[in-house]
């Protein structure tokens, strides 16, 4: 088939390109303004008659946009989009029933969350890694283990953050939304936040104006919920963990927000994630994933890539793994904050156990979750 690819240097972007090609298929680049998503009057017309010029079978999009949806609409062409973030407010627009649409989400939750509302277009697929790539990558020095333990990722404590941009609120308000963040930090495997805001809504929507797009149907419920609230949890979630594990353990820190310091945490700062994140998981002897609190059960993209990489995987529990990989033998998960500090003590201690899991995961990987796979997975309609 012919492809046509929307480009706007997403993550997995070359590899899903290099997958397009093993998979048989042709592909040509249409780069995209990805601020514009919903209406954009010119680059609907720039993409239309980019279709006829080029007259692919498809059009593939990381990440789901109604502008583009529209357009395949009306030309009759299928447009197939492979979502990685979530929340993603795109996926509750209108535009997400037109029958052009075969979108994948990596979050089984979410898929049945729309499943349950009868929308036939949304469809699970997991995330991938390109092992091939990853096997390629060379350690530096030959050393196999420069980190302990490890973390790869935002710690959500950016100025720019939506919870700390809010108004005043009340005592009431404030106690409210401790109590309900304190008890979703202390369960894992659900996220009931969205289900009980509505007590505080209205002063939250005082505080912080948020409205939904007139051509969707996310609330403010979903707004506020995953893109403040949850957000805020993994923002004190990480740092608090990270802190705590510091407390007996050497911790290396990769992370946009550097000014985050505790004594025996070394934070680096930013990695470029197509290789320099790659090699740090190599080089972890374990690596933490905490998973963003808007992912319901979905297996993290980090995830695949640590595993791809060969590195060993302790993760919070996210229940879409259980699918697809067994916990103990290809990957392990913490409960709580106690048992992740067990875990910790226990694999830095059994090197061999350690390193023989972390093969699993990679191996398991490599035979079912690359990029070809879901090419192949994805196009299968």
């Amino acid at each position: 088939m012919k492809i046509l690819n929307i480009e706007f240097n997403a993550f997995g972007s070359a590899d899903i390109k290099e997958a397009f090609l093993a998979e048989g298929h042709t592909y040509v680049d249409f780069f995209f303004d990805k601020e514009e998503t919903r209406h954009n009057p010119k680059e609907e017309e720039r993409l239309s008659l980019t279709l006829h010029r080029e007259t692919p079978d498809l059009v593939f999009s990381f990440n789901y946009f109604p502008l583009i949806s529209k357009v395949c609409q009306q030309e009759k062409i299928k447009y197939v989009s492979w979502v990685y973030d979530c929340p993603l407010v795109n996926l509750y627009s209108y535009t997400i029933l037109n029958p052009c649409n075969v979108v994948y989400v990596f979050d089984k939750e979410l898929y049945m969350e729309f499943h349950r509302a009868g929308i036939a277009t949304i469809h699970y697929l997991p995330l991938a890694a390109n092992t091939e790539r990853l096997d390629a990558i060379k350690c530096r020095d030959g050393q196999p283990f420069l980190y302990d333990v490890s973390f790869v990722g935002s710690l959500y404590t950016e100025s720019h953050n939506f919870f700390d941009r809010m108004g005043d609120l009340s005592d009431y308000a404030k106690g409210y939304l401790d109590g309900l963040m304190t008890c979703q930090r202390n369960v894992q495997g659900y996220n009931f936040v969205q289900e009980c805001i509505e007590p505080v809504l209205e002063e939250l929507s005082q505080a912080l104006p948020m409205e939904p797009n007139a051509d969707g149907a996310e609330t403010k419920e979903f707004l506020f919920a995953q893109y403040v609230i949850n957000r805020k949890i993994t923002g004190l979630e990480r740092p608090a963990l990270l802190s705590a594990i510091a407390r007996n353990h050497v911790v290396d820190l990769f992370t946009v927000d550097e000014s985050f310091s505790v004594p025996n945490l070394r934070n680096h700062g930013r990695v470029e994630p197509y290789e320099q994140a790659q090699r740090i998981y190599k080089q972890s002897k374990i690596n933490l994933n905490i998973t963003l609190r808007s992912i319901k059960s979905g297996i993290p993209l980090r995830c695949m890539d640590i595993m791809g990489s060969g590195g060993f995987l302790l993760t919070n529990f996210q229940s879409d793994f259980l699918d697809f990989f067994i916990p103990g033998e290809d990957f392990v998960y913490y409960e709580n904050t106690q048992d992740l500090l067990e875990k910790i003590a226990y694999y830095l201690g059994h090197d061999q156990e350690r390193e023989m899991i972390a093969g699993n995961g990679h191996d398991k990987v490599a035979a079912g979750h690359t990029f070809r796979h879901r090419v192949a997975e994805m196009f299968d309609f």
